[in-house]
């Protein structure tokens, strides 16, 4: 198999580049060169926000291209446009965010879609992954399309800072701000392993809409956090798990300020009760979440303990005279 993947660099595309390659798949990954390609991938540059920012994808054919673009829809529609003609399939990562507000508990890919348009420019992120969605069918057809709609994803080179800040937050030591309750159930998806389901869904000529993440109540705060502690934990580190209520009284914001989790009602069932069954029959597995939490560490210990930062992403993180006061300290 020949993959053309547009980016892979970081993260998620990163991911998906290191699964092709120990299948011996033969890799080309497009990108702007602000960082190298995997060892063994053939490289080509450009920008495709820029004039003349695809010319180097000028020639070439290739069985499947795999896009991750998360801004404007008609950068994807570009490329798109230009490789339809010499590419077998078009896999493009999406997010759960396309599915209209609130998302019921069990929902799976008939649910509601938010608005879109395959030729927009940038407008919010849901809108612009559902317009990156359209962009993709128009130029490829249904038929040679696959819509990976990638739920919360945590693992290995992770730039957005959800896990990596967890890990750092509990090798600082001290008394931490758990988020309760103990046993609230959370969903998401190690980039390997949907790397992994995006190259087999190439491979077996997939097309349509997958969620993909892991099994609803996969893992529990308590255990991602007993994960973190147990790789990452100082001597002194202490969980103090703190009721919902206590956490809004203080102004702390779920997802954001204390990354991965959400209070019990709408937006725990909106952002960790997505149903994921029509992937898993395709094959999607889920490692275990002291699996993923414990090479995301190695991997962050191997780089000094700073992750990257996507430019166009907020930071994440609790601020600790905000944790503290909190906690009553």
């Amino acid at each position: 198999m020949r993959l053309l993947m547009l980016g892979g660099t970081e993260f998620v595309g990163r991911a998906v580049v290191e699964a092709a390659l120990a299948r011996g798949w033969e890799v080309t990954v497009f990108h702007r060169g602000t960082r190298e390609a995997p060892a063994g991938a053939v490289s080509l540059l450009g920008d495709r926000t820029a004039r003349g920012g695809l010319d180097a994808l000028a020639e070439g054919e290739w069985d499947v291209v795999v896009d991750t673009w998360s801004g404007a829809p008609r950068v994807v529609r570009e490329s798109a446009k230009l490789l339809a003609g010499r590419a077998g399939r078009y896999v493009y990562v999406s997010s759960v965010s396309v599915y209209q507000w609130p998302i019921a508990a069990g929902s799976d890919e008939s649910h509601p879609l938010v608005g879109g348009e395959p030729d927009a420019d940038a407008v919010d992120y849901a809108e612009d992954k559902r317009g990156g969605e359209l962009a993709a069918v128009a130029e490829f057809g249904a038929e040679r399309t696959v819509l990976a709609r990638a739920g919360l994803i945590l693992g290995p080179y992770e730039n957005i800072g959800r896990l990596p800040w967890w890990l750092n937050r509990v090798a600082r030591g001290g008394p931490v701000l758990a988020p309760g309750p103990r046993e609230l159930d959370l969903q998401y998806v190690d980039a390997r392993d949907l790397a992994e389901w995006v190259v087999d869904a190439a491979l077996a000529g997939l097309h349509g809409p997958y969620n993909i993440v892991s099994p609803i109540a996969h893992t529990t705060m308590e255990e991602f956090l007993d994960a973190c502690v147990t790789v990452a934990g100082a001597a002194d580190v202490e969980l103090r798990w703190t009721d919902p209520s206590v956490i809004a009284e203080h102004g702390i914001e779920p997802w954001s300020e204390l990354p991965v989790w959400t209070p019990p009602g709408e937006l725990q069932d909106s952002m960790h009760r997505t149903s994921t069954e029509k992937a898993a029959a395709t094959g999607l597995r889920a490692r275990p979440v002291a699996e993923t939490v414990a090479d995301t560490w190695a991997w962050l210990r191997s780089i000094g303990g700073v992750a990257p930062q996507r430019p166009d992403r907020p930071t994440v993180g609790l601020a600790p005279e905000k944790e503290a006061k909190a906690l009553g300290l």
